[in-house]
């Protein structure tokens, strides 16, 4: 068996936490745990799982490995293979991508795993027995999903009709009245958007159903990178060719069209955890059904969620709220409408504003940078760079920085000299001046960064040099 990981989407809905750099696959749970590295500790333990191929966006590679670092992925027995998308294509185009990947990598009778990498799944061991029964399935040619157990009548899940095995029909999202009628019959699922088939029968019922996917996503692996390593490859897409590739679900282009659908009817615990309304039900509670995650008093408030990592937040006389605040956001509504935070996320993106893609801190594949101060010509960032970690070989067009050593020792190249700062040391890079920063020590190297100009924006950079593979127009 084969496991695909999906690692795709922001989860809007979770926003101010969840943005497009720091998408809900990365939030840590209350047990210290990210959505991603449970899905990748839960691959792990299932019997005879040969690989683990994550497909993840290129801004979000060496964060995604370094989720894995953080709980001991390395293996000797399991692959981790990776598949860098440009952008967004829907998980059709993923699957497809993964599919061919594994064909090529260990052949047509591969049966492959699909599963997301934001949901929760708590009954692991009843987890472990639908895939075995899944796998069965897929082995005899059928392509397998997971229909969930329902315990509400759910408007924002599809379902699936079902008797035993076999699927009767998909079911878009129902009003609530269609929902409390599935919720009493015994043969409506949730559509869990988990997979399970066999190399073989997906890419013929590919090019059966969705050729032009299939040959689209042909096209960009001929043209892609490859890179290899002791049990692990990289597949990084062809931007280019990619960009014709048909954006279309899995669920439409294959399970709604195949004759070869089969379900597996379980009950294991399972939650895309999908609003901060169910963020908040995996919490404990006080006796007025409060919870709190930071640092907050309050009083005369029932049933309210409360969540701060930074400010103190003070609550007088609120009933059924979610309060969330993060240093540079605040996002207050009533438990009831959760689901419709993904309008401030899309406003956010219509009007070009950054708090909907960035925190005020920002992870990089050398470290992170926060940005403590901005204004109209000016925008000042502390930098924490990883021990011998290096930035790339870089200029700007628009903008210079004077860069102070706060701790550590940096080894800076400035134009045509290169020299070593200290604590207290500083140097100024004016604008279009070549320059690179790289931490010589084993601890932590902080600076502060002052930038000034006309446009600070993060995709005023050129990259001559880059040893994460960045290309020089990616921010």
């Amino acid at each position: 068996m084969h496991v695909v990981i999906l690692s795709g989407g922001v989860g809007s809905r979770l926003w101010p936490v969840s943005r497009d750099l720091n998408p809900k696959p990365f939030m840590k749970l209350s047990d210290g745990e990210s959505f991603l590295q449970k899905v990748y500790l839960r691959s792990a333990v299932i019997p005879f799982v040969k690989s683990i191929t994550t497909v993840t966006g290129k801004e979000l590679f060496f964060r995604t490995k370094e989720e894995y670092e953080e709980i001991k992925k390395n293996s000797n027995n399991i692959d981790n293979n990776y598949i860098i998308e440009p952008f967004g294509r829907n998980t059709a185009a993923a699957i497809a991508l993964a599919a061919q990947e594994i064909l090529d990598l260990y052949g047509k009778n591969s049966i492959l795993l699909v599963l997301p990498s934001d949901h929760l799944i708590l009954d692991e061991s009843a987890f472990l027995n639908a895939v075995g029964e899944a796998k069965n399935l897929a082995k005899e040619g059928r392509v397998v999903t997971f229909g969930i157990k329902p315990s509400a009548p759910e408007t924002g899940y599809g379902y699936i009709e079902a008797s035993g095995n076999e699927v009767i029909r998909f079911i878009e999202k129902p009003s609530f009245e269609k929902a409390e009628i599935y919720l009493k019959e015994n043969n409506f699922f949730w559509n869990s958007g988990m997979f399970c088939f066999s190399v073989e029968t997906l890419l013929h019922e590919m090019e059966t159903h969705c050729s032009d996917i299939l040959m689209a996503t042909q096209a960009c692996i001929r043209k892609s990178k490859i890179t290899t390593n002791i049990n692990s490859r990289t597949l990084e897409i062809d931007p280019t060719t990619f960009a014709e590739v048909p954006s279309n679900s899995i669920d439409y282009a294959i399970m709604e069209k195949t004759k070869k659908a089969a379900i597996v009817p379980c009950d294991i615990g399972w939650s895309d955890i999908g609003t901060w309304s169910a963020i908040s039900e995996l919490s404990s509670s006080d006796s007025n059904g409060n919870s709190i995650k930071g640092d907050a008093f309050i009083h005369d408030i029932k049933n309210c969620y409360i969540e701060s990592n930074d400010r103190i937040i003070g609550a007088v006389g609120l009933e059924n709220l979610i309060i969330v605040d993060t240093p540079d956001a605040l996002l207050i509504t009533n438990k009831r409408n959760t689901q419709d935070v993904k309008n401030i996320y899309s406003q956010l993106k219509d009007n070009g504003h950054e708090a909907h893609k960035l925190h005020k801190t920002v992870q990089r594949p050398w470290g992170t940078y926060t940005i403590l101060e901005e204004g109209p010509g000016f925008k000042v960032k502390r930098i924490e760079v990883n021990p011998k970690a290096s930035l790339s070989l870089q200029l700007h067009h628009r903008r210079a920085e004077h860069w102070v050593v706060v701790s550590g020792k940096a080894l800076v190249v400035n134009g045509d000299d290169e020299f070593v700062l200290e604590i207290n040391q500083s140097t100024y890079i004016p604008i279009n001046n070549k320059h690179r920063l790289t931490n010589l020590g084993d601890t932590t190297l902080v600076l502060i960064e002052v930038q000034t100009g006309d446009y600070l924006g993060e995709d005023d950079i050129v990259r001559f040099d880059d040893i994460y593979g960045r290309v020089a127009d990616a921010a």
